[in-house]
């Protein structure tokens, strides 16, 4: 069998996840993130490893186990399931788990501390410094705020004076200061790289304490040249990284370690960017390539804490709006490496706006055509000869180059973006080409082209998405009649590929709903938003009293006449005809209230109905309640006539539904 080169390789790590506390929103997001990039590379065609896992060792597990009642290795069993269970609940497809009380990672461990040991970097020293707890380390000076407290946990450490194993850190100071400059993409967002820099131009690098004498804590790694000692957390908890590939000597090591990423937020930068590139250098191997960093959630700019209530359950989100619609949101609303402010209500929106209009519409769309213009079977496509069919190549080929360079940068809401722009353009290429107008008029040649290049790019719209919504691309792949292969595809050929796209005469799904919408409904008592899915009938708006309007006369309007006007965007949601009026739609519109707005329309002599579905439109909100031929209608559908029929009023640009005209 032929060897993958390096570069067709990938390695992506989670942090281990410290077991003192039940996985919240922060582990999710991390672990999401590892699992989208991971099937992307696999999607690339790279052979990729994907390691998570918990860290189990410490004070902080002793303290916390003897809170619950129970030793320390009950404590960490108990909580290290509950990480591994909510990996098949947000669909992670992580290749290990690994767990620092396992065998073979304190088997690699000690065969790491003998190798550094021997190389002259481990020396016995007595120490008093200023410990803390939370974490786990000794501070200096410089680590204290201006009280003397720790700035993380705000307290005051405890002054211990005791003799330890010390790491010669400071030993490799220049060489890290020099590797990282030498390497940009070493530590990023760049930021970060900065951060580090400024850490090691600080001061000397102090060298760091990598044990605990049993006396004081046993729970732990024993040292294999000192059976009085255990390894300090930090000490033990980065090696995993190189446990979980099977150790130094094995052949997944040499295979993978060249393309080593690690994934961590921001606040074990430190650990990760400083001591793990120094442990490797004394041990004899080569740093990892790449440290990714993100930042925080926040809940109305504040950081998530358990004491402060505020933590978002992730499986709560999953239940709540589907797992694909969460994992979307997290990759489309974080710039990675930047804090980022979590909201159901903002949630909300990016399900409604990117996945129920413009994608779950664009799905939708398309297929009813395909089964009303060609009986649900992919057409034979001719010659592509209009400049609009042109136009929508060249979107998609900038949309799939500028997609697959900034995703594996870990740019993840800019390549979503630029994916997006594919989308929403393809809506309009659908407004564009019309083709109910094509199917009116005969042109059948034409008609093929467009459907079979709207259902192809809709095909590597699917294969794209996979990364961060699985389930939803495979839904798509099914709904064009095709099973998901992820070994028989090649992402790159993918955004290179136009000719005929799909299979000539695939039988294709008769109908998608693949994101329903969503209502807000405010809740008075604590003024968050319950949701809900649409349901007219359940959630009728009051009947409002019948009232005459005298026709106006048509002159001078004073501004206070305006005034009296609501006029607001929307978008249509459904339009059916009216069961008694041959000339009549009955439309749903999403005018950004709790339930839709019923309005009838007298459009259907002059627009099909796949050109209104998904269509921003302006309605007259304030006018009062009638019925039309037994069907009440809440507002007008703004349009102007002219001798080709009629034009819809809407924006230059897509804004937010319930946005006043003024």
């Amino acid at each position: 069998m032929k060897r993958r080169a390096a570069l067709d390789r990938f390695f992506i790590t989670t942090p281990i996840y410290y077991v003192n506390a039940k996985p919240h929103l922060g582990h999710a997001y991390t672990t999401i993130v590892a699992d989208s990039i991971a099937r992307y590379h696999r999607l690339a065609g790279h052979e990729t490893f994907f390691l998570t896992g918990t860290d189990e060792h410490g004070d902080k597990i002793v303290e916390a186990a003897a809170k619950a009642g129970s030793s320390p290795q009950q404590y960490v069993d108990t909580i290290s399931e509950q990480f591994r269970s909510l990996l098949p609940e947000l669909q992670i497809s992580n290749d290990d788990f690994i767990r620092t009380t396992e065998e073979r990672h304190k088997q690699v461990v000690r065969d790491i501390l003998q190798r550094v040991y021997d190389a002259g970097d481990i020396y016995l020293s007595e120490y008093e410094g200023r410990y803390c707890t939370g974490c786990e380390q000794f501070l200096t000076d410089k680590d204290l705020d201006a009280n003397g407290l720790c700035p993380d946990h705000k307290v005051a450490p405890t002054v211990i004076k005791e003799k330890n194993y010390f790491f010669r850190m400071s030993k490799y100071q220049d060489w890290l200061k020099q590797h990282i400059q030498d390497n940009p993409e070493f530590i990023r967002p760049e930021h970060y790289r900065n951060e580090v820099l400024s850490m090691l131009d600080m001061g000397v690098l102090d060298d760091l304490c990598i044990s605990r004498p049993k006396s004081r804590l046993d729970w732990g790694i024993e040292l294999p040249f000192d059976s009085g000692y255990v390894t300090y957390v930090w000490f033990d908890a980065l090696i995993n990284y190189i446990t979980g590939l099977g150790g130094p000597d094995s052949e997944n090591f040499s295979k993978f370690w060249p393309r080593a990423n690690h994934l961590v937020a921001k606040d074990i930068l430190k650990p990760h960017a400083i001591f793990w590139p120094t442990m490797l250098k004394a041990a004899g191997f080569e740093p990892y390539q790449n440290l990714n960093v993100h930042g925080y959630w926040l809940m109305q700019d504040t950081k998530m804490s358990k004491s402060l209530g505020n933590v978002v359950e992730p499986l709560a989100m999953r239940d709540t709006y589907g797992l694909d619609a969460f994992r979307y949101f997290l990759l489309r609303e974080m710039r990675f490496g930047r804090d980022a402010s979590f909201s159901e209500r903002a949630l909300v929106g990016r399900l409604n706006a990117d996945l129920a209009n413009d994608l779950g519409n664009l799905f939708s769309r398309v297929l009813s055509m395909t089964h009303k213009y060609f009986g649900g079977e992919v057409p034979a496509m001719g010659q592509r000869s209009h400049a609009e069919d042109v136009e929508i190549l060249d979107l998609a080929l900038n949309s799939f180059a500028n997609y697959q360079q900034l995703f594996p940068r870990f740019q993840f809401g800019r390549a979503l973006e630029a994916l997006w722009e594919l989308v929403r353009g393809l809506n309009k290429y659908v407004d564009v080409t019309a083709p109910w107008t094509l199917f009116k008029n005969g042109e059948t040649e034409r008609l093929a082209m467009v459907i079979g290049t709207l259902l192809g790019l809709m095909r590597k719209i699917a294969l794209h998405i996979w990364p961060v919504m699985p389930q939803t691309a495979e839904t798509m792949f099914a709904q064009l009649g095709g099973e998901f292969d992820p070994s028989a595809i090649d992402l790159g050929k993918e955004a290179e590929a136009f000719g005929d796209f799909l299979q000539t005469g695939t039988r294709l799904a008769k109908a998608s709903n693949l994101f329903p919408r969503v209502e807000f409904k405010e809740v008075e008592s604590g003024g968050q938003a319950e949701p809900r899915q649409d349901n007219p009938k359940k959630d009728k708006q009051p009947k409002q009293p019948k009232t005459q309007q005298p026709a106006p006369e048509v002159g001078i309007a004073e501004f206070a006449d305006f005034q009296k006007l609501d006029l607001r965007l929307g978008t249509v949601l459904s339009a059916e005809p009216h069961p008694e009026a041959d000339r009549l739609y009955v439309v749903k519109i999403d005018l950004g209230e709790p339930q839709p707005r019923q309005v009838v329309a007298g459009l259907r002599e002059h627009l099909e109905v796949e050109f209104l579905v998904g269509r921003q439109v302006v309605v007259v909100a304030n006018l009062a309640p009638r019925k039309l031929r037994g069907v009440e209608s809440q507002g007008m559908i703004m349009a102007v006539k002219d001798k080709d029929g009629l034009q819809l009023l809407t924006a230059t640009g897509l804004v937010e539904n319930g946005s006043k005209v003024s």
